[in-house]
């Protein structure tokens, strides 16, 4: 009944709740880190980076079924925080959450941002990406993910962003975090070089 909407993945966007069958949106007065981190532990996706505000991530619909929340950061969900059920709030001031788990991707070094060296955005650090398990597939998802299209090539590059990431999809996946992937573990990456994918659009 708690979920994030309107982000990059299902670890960032704006906080919604599910009461009585219908989805609403907390209000972003007072909300805080503390209150992040609630949110993100509930749903499985670390730890809170970022606590936005006023619809960062759009504005929601339904209901605002939160204000004023007041989480001391230890609780296990977010309704066990304090907080008011009346409220003065519009969607305009709907609260958003950024966890340690969200994943986003970009392409640089190319000629726009669908083609380059593949770098992925993890805890609050860019990565490069391993190219022992970058096929045809992994290359598809993110191109597809990017809204550029498919993989025309697959290039490789040097490492040279203090941290790795590798990805491998059984099949195919929305995106490249739905896909099994391993954090800055130095054997699957061991004589790789940095995947790097050209996509047949433009952006």
């Amino acid at each position: 009944a708690l979920r994030l909407a309107g982000g990059r993945s299902r670890c960032e966007g704006r906080v919604e709740l599910r009461q009585a069958g219908a989805w609403g949106t907390v209000c972003d007065d007072s909300w805080d880190l503390a209150d992040a981190e609630v949110v993100c532990r509930q749903l499985g996706c670390g730890w809170a980076l970022r606590a936005p505000r006023e619809a960062a991530f759009g504005r929601g619909h339904g209901d605002v079924l939160r204000d004023e929340v007041a989480c001391s950061g230890r609780e296990q969900r977010l309704w066990q925080c304090p907080a008011a059920l009346q409220h003065d709030c519009s969607h305009k001031e709907d609260a958003g959450v950024v966890c340690s788990e969200h994943q986003e991707w970009r392409l640089s070094g190319g000629r726009d941002g669908c083609s380059g060296r593949v770098e992925v955005y993890f805890r609050g650090t860019w990565s490069t990406v391993c190219d022992s398990t970058w096929y045809d597939l992994e290359a598809a998802v993110l191109c597809r993910a990017l809204g550029c299209g498919a993989p025309l090539r697959r290039p490789s590059f040097l490492h040279t962003l203090p941290t790795k990431m590798l990805y491998e999809c059984p099949s195919w996946q929305p995106s490249l975090a739905h896909c099994r992937w391993i954090y800055n573990k130095s054997a699957p990456c061991h004589q790789s070089r940095a995947a790097g994918v050209v996509c047949n659009g433009t952006a």
